[in-house]
């Protein structure tokens, strides 16, 4: 794209927004979206397709950020047997999450040594809720469905792609709770 001007560029960036936007919205299952990576490239979710998934809105500055080192912790622990974190950083509470998706990436890797994938910033509710997040508030356990109300909710999808759980920020990603539940899916 080198030899096209700065406002071409821009115009096939939104073309490519657009695109995945159309896709997101159409998709029927979690395996169905298709979001930019933390680097921009398009990452869909059925490249985890098999696995047990925990998807969760991160954020920088925030009281529940520290959360990133149980989060490596049990991605670590667990990733050899088919488990794999998503991370989604989202400015939605508070700006906690002000930074470009460089500055997010670097800061995961340097302060909490992030190595799970991590997908470019999205809004998780709200009039620009990525649709991805729309599924998952509307498939979660009817009991905690709804909007997402902070930072660090997270997810659990079996390898079928089906969400059975959902986590609120202060349950900890290395509780009792928290890990049986991941056991239970990886048997």
């Amino acid at each position: 794209m080198r030899w096209f001007g700065a406002g071409v560029r821009k115009f096939i960036l939104l073309g490519w927004v657009i695109l995945m936007t159309g896709s997101m919205a159409a998709a029927s299952d979690i395996y169905g979206f298709t979001l930019p990576s933390i680097d921009g490239n398009p990452m869909p979710l059925v490249n985890f397709k098999g696995k047990v998934l925990l998807l969760v809105n991160v954020a920088s500055r925030c009281g529940f950020t520290p959360q990133y080192t149980a989060l490596e912790a049990i991605y670590e622990k667990y990733k050899e047997r088919g488990f794999v974190i998503l991370g989604f950083p989202a400015n939605n509470f508070g700006a906690q999450e002000p930074g470009t998706n460089q500055e997010i990436k670097t800061f995961c890797s340097r302060t909490y040594n992030v190595t799970f994938p991590m997908y470019a910033k999205v809004s998780v509710k709200g009039s620009d809720q990525t649709p991805l997040y729309g599924y998952l508030t509307k498939e979660a356990d009817p009991s905690r469905s709804g909007d997402i109300k902070w930072n660090f909710t997270k997810f659990l999808v079996d390898r079928e792609g089906r969400v059975v759980q959902r986590f609120e920020p202060a349950v900890t990603p290395d509780s009792p709770e928290m890990t049986s539940a991941i056991e239970k899916l990886l048997k």
